[in-house]
């Protein structure tokens, strides 16, 4: 294919020498005369391993090239792709003022032009900016509606410094954001030869991915080094005990709890959480991340309570109070603070979970919920159709095949809210909503 790159910093210069080397014939777009002459003399912009001789060979065997001229290198090519710069502004938020200009150099070069045209955003911006901003942008500037002549895609690079070349060659995955068919095709013909998982998707999802990536990437950094920090002061051989943690790849590093739902619970993840910020105060180290994520854990059960209490005080089921599904332990789940939560602001509430049963209730499990709710076993409902029934707003954590069957059967103009992420609620002709979806 013939490719434009928009932006020969490190992105535009690792994947310009990167294509060629695949066979596709690149030029590359900049502002800057020194870069476009050293790439030119078959100069490597930057210093990364391999990239020297990469760009000298594509050079030599003209398939990589870069001038000035954007309207040139657009007119020649069947794709262009745009990475640019978006640094961070003074509020955090990616300043797009060189996406804008590119867009638009794009979009106004191909005005008179009759060939099909790829744009490809690379440059990493907030969701919903290519469906959005981008794509009125370049409707505007080419003077057409996009999908038939010209398309617009998104395609986030996962490409570490010091390593861009290997990643380049050994992606995790190719995804690849498409607002139409043919941009998903040009797209994914770009990277054959890539071996890696191609997944399409819309383009917000696909920008999600990159910052959803790296700042998963930086927890994961500032967790470790806070962890080893707390395991310090103990004389736990701190590199020891990490690198034994990271061989769980069933739970620890792993897609296992990755998933949005409800907040945690139970005898475990609250009291371990306290244990480490407790190690911490003792050792007078700093541990803002496990504090911190047991405030998110309450935000989460908050905001929950907000979303019921926007639909007025109207009578309530629950379906689920054990901490999950399939046991009677109710020792801080989140489903028994949320039930005390709508109990304290007035609302009328049923609970349905066949696996609490008073009757068998014992030791700390059962001096929690008395605790918590004295009154609970009058709020238990044994038969869910009535429960369901009698309420306005049903409320899923958990529920056997059964009890969930009443919801689908009979939650039908209901207010609907899922903190499971259950697909099956979806589409049951109830008022459906999200926890956080």
């Amino acid at each position: 294919m013939k490719v434009a790159i928009f932006g020969l910093g490190y992105v535009g210069a690792v994947s310009g020498a990167c294509f060629a080397e695949l066979g596709h014939e690149v030029v590359g777009v900049d502002v800057s005369e020194s870069k476009i002459a050293m790439i030119n003399r078959g100069e490597a912009p930057i210093v990364e391993e391999m990239i020297a001789e990469l760009t000298a060979d594509a050079v030599r065997l003209g398939r990589f090239r870069a001038i000035k001229d954007a309207a040139s290198a657009v007119r020649e090519a069947d794709i262009s792709l745009v990475s640019v710069g978006t640094p961070t502004g003074a509020d955090g938020t990616p300043d797009l003022t060189y996406v804008d200009g590119v867009v638009r150099e794009i979009g106004s070069s191909l005005r008179g032009t009759s060939a099909r045209h790829v744009v490809v955003i690379r440059s990493t911006v907030p969701p919903g900016t290519t469906q959005r901003r981008i794509a009125d942008a370049l409707e505007e500037a080419s003077g057409e509606k996009l999908g038939a002549r010209i398309h617009l895609a998104f395609n986030p690079e996962f490409l570490r410094e010091g390593r861009s070349v290997k990643d380049f060659r050994q992606p995790p995955f190719t995804i690849i954001g498409a607002m139409s068919d043919y941009s998903f095709e040009a797209v994914a013909e770009l990277y054959r030869g890539v071996e890696s998982e191609v997944i399409r998707t819309d383009p917000s999802t696909a920008e999600s991915i990159k910052l959803l990536s790296n700042a998963w990437h930086g927890l994961k950094v500032a967790f470790a080094n806070e962890a080893a920090r707390i395991l310090k002061s103990t004389d736990v051989d701190t590199r020891k005990a990490l690198d034994v943690f990271a061989r769980d790849k069933i739970l620890n590093i792993s897609p296992a709890y990755l998933r949005p739902g409800f907040s945690f619970g139970g005898s475990c993840l609250p009291k371990d959480l306290r244990a480490m910020v407790s190690l911490a105060d003792k050792a007078q180290v700093a541990a803002p991340i496990m504090r911190a994520t047991l405030a998110s854990n309450t935000s989460h059960l908050d905001a929950v309570v907000e979303l019921v209490r926007s639909f007025g005080r109207r009578p309530v089921v629950l379906f689920g109070l054990a901490f999950k599904s399939g046991t009677d332990d109710m020792r801080e789940s989140p489903f028994v603070a949320l039930a005390e939560r709508l109990i304290g602001k007035g609302y009328r509430l049923r609970i349905v979970d066949p696996f609490v049963d008073a009757s068998r209730l014992m030791g700390k499990n059962k001096e929690f919920i008395e605790r918590e709710i004295p009154h609970f076993v009058d709020l238990i409902a044994r038969d869910a159709e009535d429960a369901v029934d009698e309420a306005e707003i049903v409320i899923f954590g958990h529920a056997t095949a059964v009890d969930k069957g009443a919801i689908l059967e009979r939650g039908v103009g209901k207010i609907l809210i899922d903190l499971a992420g259950d697909r099956d609620l979806e589409f049951c002709g109830a008022d459906y909503r999200g926890a956080a979806w």
